[in-house]
């Protein structure tokens, strides 16, 4: 065993002992009312109390806004909204709380939670609707997506039927969200959103945590029925990282631009650089990072389109805009497959420089992290030459086999070099090093990328070819820890340049490609 395996072996077990412990879920249950207040709530609390015997959580009540401080938020990894209604927060409370879910918290909305702060925007994105009306109290199905593996509602059949008080929704619910249920507007009378698909129950992943919201629990009987209580109890599970939603088939390829390309991507778009045209309020010396981004699937530029090439759907992207194409779920454990080639266009700020785009993995935290439009981040970089070089974004760290020759300023990964650690928290060790050896095809033709993340080790695939291998991937979380990050989002770069993607594909792993294990063997 040569000395670099020995390496390995050691940080390993050392991550394993020291960071590898799950947490019990400590969850803040918060039913501040500053408008209509819901006669359950005490139903909801007496439900929280006895669940709080029956599992030995840690749960707090409370009322007091004061407790959305930076300082008391640390105690928590779940907050639940019971009910709230109205605008409870002043501007430091709010800071407070979008930190808090930056820092990769959960947050579990329970009905009125949707009634709750309906002028923030950053609150009614990250619950995904914002309440309208609604029809009297009364029975109505429930289509539920027993195609979803969320604890949630896992345990539901494909019908159900609930009382409850069926909510309209202002306008549509968010396209961010991944819906879990919708109310069938058929089955009740009244008040409706005169709509197909009507959604009550969904998740998703915002600005760094995990968010789940239902539009049940309005009436004090929803606190006793088994259903509901069992979903509120695996929400909080999952909200808190202490259960995962069940991945594919291991032997299947999912193909990730299939069909409704919606279910499985978001769009964010960052800041615009002064010289694009036909969007209102750009600064005139805007370099393309340091202010307001366009934010969630607001790309009025199209920045991101589909067009058919060859009978085949492919994602172009112009580059006119920084953005991020964004994966709606995070994956753990997996081999992406993808092609691309570049386009011939070119934007400022990079005119003058290579055509740039690039595959961020294990994505966390903000949207707004790296450059206001991309989160911390792992990268596999996509540029002319240099396709396959390794780049950390915002906060993450990797050990990669490398050197640096003599009057060279960069490392080169080399695969029986020594083990060097790479990261963004400071200039040295440095945050970027150059790949084996350059596998790229000739401008204008398709090229077969390949990413393989396994349990903190991930291989740059190039046409077939490991151009790097990449060890021990960990991040500095909010309590100043260095610990494991083996999973996130996946996101693909608008960075200054047209390129294209296709045939996107992805399936779950249980180790490392035998055919790729033996292109690094010493």
């Amino acid at each position: 065993m040569n000395f670099k395996k020995i390496i390995f072996i050691v940080l390993s077990l050392i991550i394993s002992k020291n960071f590898s412990q799950q947490k019990e879920p400590a969850v803040l249950v918060f039913s501040k009312t500053a408008a209509f207040r819901h006669k359950s709530i005490p139903a909801g609390i007496q439900f929280f109390s006895s669940l709080k015997k029956e599992t030995n959580w840690s749960i707090h009540f409370s009322e007091d806004a004061n407790d959305f401080s930076s300082e008391n938020l640390k105690n928590y990894n779940v907050v639940v909204f019971l009910n709230t209604t109205g605008n409870i927060f002043d501007e430091k409370q709010k800071k407070a709380f979008q930190k808090y879910i930056a820092n990769g918290n959960g947050f579990v909305g329970i009905h009125a939670a949707s009634d709750t702060e309906k002028e923030w925007l950053w609150f009614t994105d990250m619950i995904g609707a914002t309440f309208k009306d609604h029809p009297k109290v009364q029975n109505a199905t429930l289509h539920i997506d027993t195609s979803s593996e969320h604890p949630a509602i896992h345990h539901l059949k494909k019908e159900e039927v609930f009382k409850d008080e069926w909510y309209n929704f202002l306008k549509p619910v968010a396209k961010h969200v991944n819906v879990l249920a919708s109310v069938d507007e058929t089955s009740y009378k009244g008040k409706q959103m005169r709509t197909k698909n009507h959604p009550i129950v969904w998740y998703h992943h915002y600005d760094g945590g995990r968010i789940f919201y239902t539009g049940l629990g309005h009436t004090k009987e929803s606190y006793k029925d088994i259903r509901f209580k069992k979903m509120i109890k695996e929400a909080i599970l999952w909200a808190a990282d202490l259960k995962q939603i069940k991945q594919p088939s291991r032997k299947k390829w999912t193909h990730l631009l299939a069909g409704d390309v919606s279910k499985n991507w978001d769009v964010f778009i960052g800041v615009p650089h002064a010289t694009v045209k036909g969007i209102e309020n750009i600064a005139f010396n805007s370099n393309g990072k340091y202010s307001e981004p366009l934010g969630l699937n607001n790309d009025p530029k199209n920045v991101f389109t589909f067009k058919t090439i060859d009978g085949e759907q492919v994602l172009h992207i112009s580059g006119e805009i920084y953005g991020a194409f964004t994966s709606k779920v995070e994956y753990e454990n997996y081999h992406l497959k993808l092609e691309f080639k570049w386009g011939e266009q070119i934007w400022e700020p990079r005119l003058l420089k290579k055509k740039d785009s690039g595959i961020l993995y294990h994505c966390y935290g903000a949207y707004t992290s790296f450059w206001n439009v991309w989160m911390s981040s792992q990268e596999f970089q996509v540029q002319e030459t240099d396709v396959g070089d390794y780049y950390g974004l915002s906060g993450v760290l990797i050990d990669i086999p490398s050197e640096k020759k003599a009057g060279e300023k960069e490392f080169t990964y080399v695969k029986d070099g020594v083990l060097h650690p790479f990261s963004s928290l400071q200039r040295s060790p440095p945050n970027h090093a150059n790949k084996g050896f350059d596998n790229e095809n000739l401008h204008g033709e398709w090229n077969t990328l390949e990413l393989v993340c396994f349990e903190g080790t991930s291989y740059h695939i190039v046409n077939g070819k490991v151009v790097m291998a990449l060890y021990n991937s960990r991040y500095k979380n909010a309590e100043g820890k260095i610990v494991p990050l083996t999973k996130g989002k996946i996101q693909i770069q608008s960075e200054a340049a047209e390129v294209f993607y296709k045939n996107i594909q992805i399936k779950t792993i249980n180790s490392i490609p035998r055919k790729f294990q033996k292109q690094i063997k010493l």
